[in-house]
């Protein structure tokens, strides 16, 4: 009887080495599921009497994307002006009637024909200093103009600033929180964080980021204009 109940023992600890043994095999992926191919993000180059400026587009916000790729292709932008400066704050282009404005003139009220984009925020794309974003009219959807944009300046922030912001965001986004990586890219680099889920963020300079702020250093007239124009040529990089 000990003798049986030994060899069941044995047997019972043999099959277990062999099952721990066993190949293992992984399941293999459901025929038919199609894997979302990466859609390259796109550069655009924005030169000017001041240096030359890299932009990325982001992929997070089709519709600008899109637009501001399709206008740059047609040349829309091509011998604008940046027509309104803030140091601090932004420098802000595109307008279609600054191309032939004389000097002095008020600018920032063109259009281009084709109406308004829709707006599309998202709270991983924050106003940091080097940001493209798009400009707007005050209508109650937040849509943005389909030509006028403006790069960010800003400047660094403090966490009071930033909790009152978050604060402001929060009575209609309950929801809403900065990440320790945003707060802190406020702290460090700057940006302007009020604008934040009022205003369309679509792309950020990757490279020359010091043309901003030679630009927004430039003597201005009482409108913000600069003295001196400064005009921008567009083109895609790939």
């Amino acid at each position: 009887m000990k003798q049986s109940f030994f060899l069941l023992a044995a047997l019972l600890l043999l099959n277990f080495a062999h099952a721990q043994n066993k190949p293992v095999v992984k399941p293999k992926p459901a025929t038919g599921q199609k894997v979302a191919p990466i859609v390259k993000e796109r550069l655009v180059q924005v030169t000017t009497d001041y240096g030359t400026m890299i932009i990325k587009l982001y992929n997070e916000t089709p519709q600008h994307r899109d637009n501001f790729i399709s206008k740059v292709k047609a040349g829309f932008f091509d011998s604008l002006l940046f027509h309104r400066i803030i140091q601090e704050f932004m420098i802000q282009g595109g307008d279609p009637d600054s191309k032939y404005a004389p000097d002095g003139q008020m600018l920032g009220a063109g259009d281009a024909p084709g109406g308004r984009i829709p707006q599309e925020f998202n709270t991983k794309l924050i106003h940091k200093k080097g940001v493209l974003a798009a400009a707007r009219d005050n209508n109650p959807e937040k849509a943005s103009s389909n030509c006028q944009f403006y790069i960010v300046q800003g400047k660094k922030c403090t966490d009071i600033e930033i909790n009152q912001v978050e604060c402001n965001i929060r009575s209609s986004d309950p929801a809403f929180t900065y990440t320790t990586a945003q707060r802190n890219i406020y702290k460090t680099i700057g940006g302007v964080p009020f604008l934040d889920q009022n205003y369309t963020v679509f792309g950020e300079v990757t490279k020359g980021l010091e043309v901003i702020d030679k630009i927004a250093a430039l003597p201005k007239d009482g409108s913000d204009r600069p003295l001196q124009n400064v005009r921008f040529k567009m083109k895609m990089l790939n």
